[in-house]
């Protein structure tokens, strides 16, 4: 169903939300969950090839340019993140429908946490770019998954060109606070990563990535069960 707006709220996925939707959970966890896509963006961008591994659009873009022939860019390291992120979609598509928000967030995350330790104890130990792109990867795309399910307005965790359109577009109100803040926490996650990988290490920002994924399961779980995941 396509998205429509009216004056109440906003509607996602053929479910209305009111506009102050936003301040109840899951948002919060999921505005962390921005975060951590645009750290480890900036993470696999800067250290592992000049790829994604959240933000399929530019791998779609940088494999279109490979197979091009310019920008010396290599068509298998987009492939490869673009196999891995359906891979980790398909199993959060795949959960039982009948599981509520709040387990379903905590389990798919769980997961994860899981892949980002394993990246970076790949990373650590120097075991190769691939053995840390591609449960990177997969675990954005168990997000991406989770997220869709959830169908909370404006916060994908990932891409915000229609968050950004929806943001021109809006007459103020808590929606366009509710764009305004998931473009902000993006960017400042990327912003983090960068300064963490120039910095101390790349280590260190996929460390960060872990924590705050293990903090994101702490709460759902504490929080019960939120909105029913369709």
């Amino acid at each position: 169903m396509e998205a429509a707006r009216d004056g109440t709220g906003d509607v996602a996925g053929g479910r209305a939300f009111p506009e102050d939707h936003a301040l109840a959970w899951p948002a919060p966890l999921l505005l962390v969950l921005t975060f951590v896509s645009g750290l480890v963006d900036a993470v696999s961008f800067l250290g592992l090839g000049q790829v994604f591994v959240a933000n399929m659009t530019g791998n779609v873009v940088f494999l279109g340019l490979a197979v091009a022939g310019v920008g010396g860019l290599s068509t298998t390291g987009p492939a490869t993140a673009l196999a891995a992120f359906l891979v980790g979609a398909v199993a959060a598509g795949r959960w039982p429908r009948a599981a509520v928000g709040g387990r379903l967030t905590a389990l798919l995350v769980a997961g994860e946490a899981v892949l980002a330790a394993v990246a970076l104890g790949c990373e650590l130990s120097g075991a190769g770019r691939y053995a840390v792109l591609v449960p990177l990867a997969v675990g954005m795309g168990l997000q991406n998954g989770m997220v869709r399910r959830l169908d909370v307005p404006d916060l994908t965790t990932t891409v915000v060109t229609r968050t950004l359109t929806g943001l021109a577009g809006a007459r103020g109100g808590p929606a366009a606070v509710r764009r305004a803040v998931s473009v902000t926490v993006l960017f400042l996650g990327a912003a983090t990563g960068g300064l963490l990988y120039a910095g101390p290490g790349a280590g260190w920002a996929l460390g960060v990535a872990v924590v705050l994924l293990v903090g994101v399961v702490a709460a759902a779980v504490r929080g019960g069960a939120g909105p029913a995941a369709g």
